[in-house]
């Protein structure tokens, strides 16, 4: 079987597409979190973002290979998550749970189906997608509640919280309000990782 006239090459489509949109829902979300000023959430948001955009450029050029001519144009007929609003926590909730329907649904069923129509490597993609996801919906989920119970900034335990912009360390419960050194607000701060 071709991979253009296969089930997969529409799959292959639907995930571009979505995966298109996730990065630039994560933008808008990374934008938000910048303008609230909380860099330090921004950079990881914007970090995932790029991630989604590297997921979508691996999509694209299994896409290319099914034919040597150009692909004018492939219908892509499906739904797409439009929750995100303006505010942070619930977009971060919002991302963590489209990661969970593209790990616990969508790039399974795609992987078995090119598995049956014997496209190992990109079953192998899709499969590979499944864990990045995965961990994606993890992170966001992580973020959500520590920005939902307020904890963002705040440790149990003592940890090291670093000034991205000027490199001053400090050890305690809960990050500085401001930089003693460069004034940095506490939104820079690099949140305490997991």
């Amino acid at each position: 079987m071709k991979l253009k006239d296969s089930q997969t090459y529409k799959n292959l489509a639907r995930a571009f597409a979505g995966e298109c949109q996730a990065r630039t829902r994560y933008e808008f979300i990374e934008y938000g979190a910048r303008e609230q000023g909380y860099k330090a959430l921004a950079d990881i948001i914007d970090k995932i973002a790029y991630q989604e955009f590297t997921h979508s450029r691996m999509i694209y050029s299994f896409i290319q290979s099914a034919d040597d001519k150009t692909i004018d144009n492939i219908e892509v007929c499906t739904g797409y998550p439009f929750r995100q609003k303006w505010d942070l926590m619930d977009n971060l909730r919002f991302a963590a749970e489209d990661e969970g329907v593209e790990a616990d649904e969508l790039y399974p069923e795609f992987a078995k189906v090119a598995e049956e129509e014997g496209f190992r490597d990109i079953a192998a993609l899709f499969r590979n997608l499944v864990k990045i996801e995965e961990t994606h919906k993890n992170e966001f989920m992580r973020l959500y509640k520590l920005f939902k119970e307020g904890k963002l900034y705040k440790s149990d335990a003592p940890v090291i919280w670093k000034c991205p912009d000027c490199g001053f360390e400090a050890t305690s419960k809960e990050a500085f309000q401001t930089c003693p050194v460069c004034q940095a607000k506490q939104g820079v701060v690099r949140i305490k990782e997991a």
